[in-house]
């Protein structure tokens, strides 16, 4: 205490540690000796750490427990001490001492189960009939579902929102697992994570699993009907082996004979073959179409029922670009997006989008960011940008208007911007919507100007109408991004139909000239919290509190967007994971919520000199996923050969002896949001400590420390929200109207992916996939979990 203090002291910081741990020597010493002198030595250090807890935290709960708590413990066995050190004080008088202290130590840890940091509900808007549904047109997919879930996100509107109000907040504690099975098999290198969300399209259930091995179920029962491997190999996993959903494309001459909502598909031995198609993006970076009853694949489509969008892209290194996230259906148009790995080339291959014709595979036009006007097919060797800005998250389109929105991401050397083309700045990172037909972009939003923090949109964006007073809709798009900043947009123009300010941000960092003097804040909604200080650093002890307040103070930190550099750390809040990630948010229509689970995590980034990058053997892959190498965090000695700095991104800002996190909690929440003005309806801690702790043991307690999280939610008409997503493992429900939790239950793995709910023979069931995630360090499966109420 007293060498970290002084340390502290030296970096301008708090004088508390050094002066405690003077009074902790001195306390020390008297006892050694059995001096009297103890009790004033240490009742000073008690009544300072008293006096100083109060001053820094107030009322901040969580703020008391690293200053005050062992402190406490400490006082209750000094009380045992007071008879043998004065000889007035008798063992009546220490009893009561001690037994004061304990209660003050019971109360104390009695509170930890309260949940702090909590916005109550108020003015919760009472049900209507769906004013808020988007219109996107009349085919399937189209309306708010119930019975099928044919999309990532329900429909095409993505509101992860279902019709179906049998399971409500009065009766879902008698919610039960109503069968289970696995899907695909389980990894066992150190990359695992799915993230799959199934369709479910009649009586089939469709899950995609590790390695993207499809496999077809009984929606009622869980029985494999059949299975797909597309042969792919542990060698081709990019970052995590994420198969996040499908697609699925009808025929509209199918469509308009199908009898009942749960007809099944046509069998394969008629000419309707593959009228009904389950569509799958691959690790290996193809697109294979499949028929939806028999799992065969659909000739017609490309060759043998697949295309490679690797094509005329270059040199392609192993695992380098891989598909993640779902294709999407517009019309008859099938837009692929895909990943190109983070941190290893700045110049690896490009992130061009492409779109083929949903039956034939014929690539209808190709767009890249870095040569936006120009999305013709081409022909020939290395056609597109090298390192170009990727698609790599779940998006969606509009049928009605012809528009297609892609969430773009950074191009490739994410904490290094000076090599970027203007049209690169221009569209990423950005919500861009292009026409469908032909590929040319009609409106970008940017959401970061010049982004060297890695921030990336990661949501999938949902669609909303807005009705006015004549009776007419306005289109609008929730836009949510890593830095918590939630736009919305009118989705047919690009243009914000709430406020967004142009406010200062820090400059300087390794390449000043390129930074922007301002950045784009919404007045709608913000899920990012204020600004660090000192008084936020945290930990289970003074001593690993200290560690941080020394790592803060060591920083080049001044609010949000700090500019990284290499002569000094900066603090990244909120860190790439969040506000907002690949969860996205879910949206009920007939209420105007937007629930949006997020991350509070801040990251300590470090630009790396190429020539100390070279040094410590920091080098691109040509091959990424070699069982053999421990898998890390994104950033973490990310070489980021061809521009001048590598970079060093500690996630989460974690201490490596504990693995506890140096800010203090709620590490997560979720929130309602009012989408007629941006109010915070309620706001809670999301996750507790049930599987976290010190040292990654698991403390076993339902704490509401509020978990980092990864995986949406999905709300219902019974008045429903469900989701995981959080580190302890349980999948539960939410009061919509409340937020509290009214049900829960244990996964047999991590459940970092969003839930579905769906209709099957007059029973509701909730279902999600189980298949943890290596970043967030939940246990591995492969299981498929469906809940429904007893028979």
């Amino acid at each position: 205490m007293v060498a970290g203090g002084g340390w502290l002291i030296s970096l301008g910081g708090n004088w508390y540690y050094a002066i405690a741990g003077v009074l902790s020597l001195g306390s020390a010493i008297a006892l050694w000796r059995r001096r009297p002198t103890a009790t004033l030595w240490f009742g000073a250090l008690f009544v300072l750490t008293l006096a100083w807890t109060i001053l820094e935290s107030g009322s901040d709960y969580w703020g008391w427990v690293p200053r005050f708590a062992l402190v406490l413990v400490f006082a209750i066995g000094f009380s045992l001490l007071l008879p043998g050190l004065h000889a007035g004080f008798s063992r009546t008088k220490a009893n009561g001492v001690t037994a004061l202290l304990v209660v003050a130590f019971l109360i104390a840890g009695g509170l930890a189960f309260v949940p702090h940091n909590v916005t109550e509900a108020s003015n919760v808007p009472a049900m209507a009939d769906n004013p808020f549904e988007a219109d996107t047109g009349t085919g399937v997919g189209h309306d708010i579902p119930s019975t099928d879930w044919p999309a990532y996100g329900g429909n095409q509107a993505a509101a992860r929102y279902s019709a179906t109000s049998q399971i409500t907040a009065a009766n879902v504690k008698d919610l039960k697992i109503a069968w289970q099975a696995e899907a695909g098999d389980v990894p066992k290198d150190s990359r695992w994570g799915v993230q799959n969300t199934p369709l479910k399209i009649g009586n089939m259930l469709y899950v995609c699993g590790y390695l993207n091995k499809v496999v077809a179920l009984d929606a009622a029962t869980g029985e494999q009907k059949w299975a797909f491997d597309p042969g792919i190999t542990p060698k081709s996993v990019p970052y995590t082996p994420s198969c996040r959903s499908m697609a699925y494309y009808e025929d509209p001459a199918s469509a308009a004979t199908a009898s009942t909502p749960n007809a099944p598909a046509p069998v394969a031995n008629t000419s309707a073959q593959c009228d009904r198609r389950v569509i799958v993006g691959t690790l290996d970076a193809r697109v294979i179409e499949l028929d939806a009853q028999t799992g065969q694949r659909c000739q017609g489509f490309g060759k043998n029922g697949e295309v490679s969008i690797t094509e005329d892209m270059g040199e392609v290194y192993h695992g380098y670009v891989a598909i993640t996230s779902p294709p999407v259906v517009i019309r008859d148009t099938l837009v692929v997006g895909h990943t190109t790995v983070d941190g290893m080339r700045a110049f690896g291959p490009s992130g061009v989008t492409k779109a083929f014709n949903v039956k034939t595979g014929e690539l209808k036009w190709a767009w890249d960011a870095a040569d936006p006007e120009n999305p013709a097919p081409r022909q020939g060797k290395d056609l597109y940008k090298r390192g170009s800005p990727d698609v790599w998250t779940s998006f969606t389109g509009d049928d009605k208007l012809g528009l297609v929105f892609l969430p773009v991401a950074n191009a490739s050397g994410d904490y290094y911007s000076s090599s970027r083309t203007e049209n690169e700045n221009k569209y990423s990172p950005s919500l861009t919507a292009l026409d469908v037909e032909t590929g040319m972009p009609r409106w970008s939003f940017r959401n970061t100007y010049h982004d060297v923090w890695d921030y990336d949109p990661g949501s999938p964006p949902t669609l909303v109408d807005y009705p006015q007073a004549d009776g007419s809709k306005v289109p609008a798009i929730i836009f949510p991004t890593k830095n918590g900043e939630t736009y919305v947009l009118n989705r047919a123009t690009g243009k914000p139909l709430f406020g967004v300010e142009e406010r200062p941000v820090p400059q300087g960092g390794f390449e000043p000239q390129a930074r922007s003097k301002v950045q784009p804040f919404s007045l709608f909604n913000s899920l990012a919290k204020p600004d660090l200080k000192p008084e936020n650093m945290w930990g289970l002890t003074p001593l690993d509190q200290l560690v941080c307040r020394i790592q803060f103070a060591q920083a080049d930190y001044r609010g949000k967007f700090t500019p990284p550099d290499v002569d000094k750390p900066i603090i990244d809040y909120p860190g790439y994971n969040g506000g907002s990630d690949w969860g996205g948010v879910a949206f009920d229509p007939s209420r105007g919520l937007i629930i949006a689970n997020y991350n509070d995590m801040p990251n300590y980034v470090r630009l790396v000199l190429r020539k100390d990058a070279d040094r410590m053997g920091w080098k691109a892959r040509d091959v990424l996923n070699d069982p053999a190498t421990e898998a890390h965090a994104e950033g973490a000695g990310d070489p980021q050969e061809g521009v001048p700095v590598a970079v060093n991104v500690n996630a989460g800002w974690q201490l490596p002896f504990t693995g506890m996190l140096c800010k203090e909690p709620p590490y997560g929440g979720i929130r309602a949001i009012d989408i007629r003005d941006g109010r915070t309806v309620w706001d809670r801690p999301f996750g507790t400590a049930r599987e976290n702790g010190p040292f990654g043991l698991p403390t076993g307690l339902p704490i509401s420390i509020g978990t980092p999280n990864n995986g949406g939610s999905v709300v219902t008409k019974g008045g429903l929200v469900f989701i995981a997503a959080a580190t302890d493992n349980l999948i539960r429900a939410i009061d919509i109207t409340t937020g509290k939790t009214v049900w829960s239950a244990p996964l047999p793995a991590g459940g970092q992916a969003m839930p579905m709910v769906y209709e099957q023979d007059g029973r509701e069931f909730v279902v999600i996939t189980a298949t943890g995630h290596h970043f967030m360090h939940t246990p591995r499966g492969n299981y498929v979990v469906a809940y429904a109420l007893p028979k």
